[in-house]
């Protein structure tokens, strides 16, 4: 690796994390010793860039600093062309839409000779699979959940009764044909999953709710840790309505 993709490669492994990241881990991954990550670091840290940490503890890269661009490489241009593909399969309409206009923006962005890997990727997402339509118009959910607002929901359950529910979402999930919106539901006052399919009726309110989005996703990872830690389980997953 040249010497200035390696310290380009730096750069992104500590953007990566927000966690302080090791030169042992820097030249496990890079494929270098870690005499060299240390001499890289010592010259970004010289050409200003914010780099904050000492040998044996980590580094971390301050916030504020970024690189030009799509400056992307081969690989990451495949990785993001081929989550549009999948996106542009299995999401709601807007957001397929969203997936597409990206791998143009892609293609017309990255320089000539990098355009075959955004064109012809050699890796493909499966073609769109039998999703079961939505019941709600789900580029209003990602509305409410971007800016914390309610939704009432009419919904059928597994036993094909209608209950009435407010919910706070927070988060979308996709299964292999059904989508999910995850919630905080005040009538069960706890976390649950409502497939999308299921939906009567949705009212998208005005009220916010008191926790923040990104409050709640932690709350809820940490509630399905816990839960699946008790059950033996490592795989997260949710109560469902």
């Amino acid at each position: 690796m040249r010497r200035a993709d390696r310290l380009f490669q730096i750069i992104q492994v500590l953007r990566r994390t927000r966690r302080p990241v090791t030169a042992d881990a820097m030249a496990a991954e890079l494929e270098t010793s870690k005499r060299t990550i240390y001499r890289d670091i010592a010259d970004l840290m010289a050409q200003r860039v914010p780099i904050r940490g000492e040998a044996g503890v980590g580094y971390v890269l301050d916030g504020g600093f970024d690189l030009p661009p799509l400056m992307l490489t081969p690989d990451e241009i495949e990785a993001a062309v081929l989550g549009a593909q999948w996106v542009a399969g299995r999401g709601d309409p807007a957001l397929a839409r969203a997936a597409q206009d990206l791998i143009g923006k892609i293609v017309a962005a990255v320089p000539e000779r990098l355009r075959p890997f955004a064109l012809e990727p050699a890796a493909r997402a499966a073609p769109r699979w039998n999703v079961a339509p939505d019941g709600l118009d789900m580029a209003q959910v990602r509305h409410a959940i971007r800016n914390g607002r309610k939704i009432a929901l009419g919904y059928r359950d597994e036993q094909d009764q209608v209950s009435q529910r407010t919910v706070w979402p927070f988060a979308v999930g996709y299964h292999e044909t059904v989508r999910l919106m995850i919630a905080w539901c005040e009538l069960r006052t706890d976390f649950r999953s409502f497939r999308t399919d299921r939906v009567t009726a949705a009212d998208f309110l005005d009220e916010r709710y008191p926790e923040r989005p990104a409050t709640l996703r932690a709350r809820y990872r940490r509630a399905m840790n816990e839960k699946m830690a008790a059950m033996g389980v490592k795989e997260p997953g949710g109560a469902r309505d």
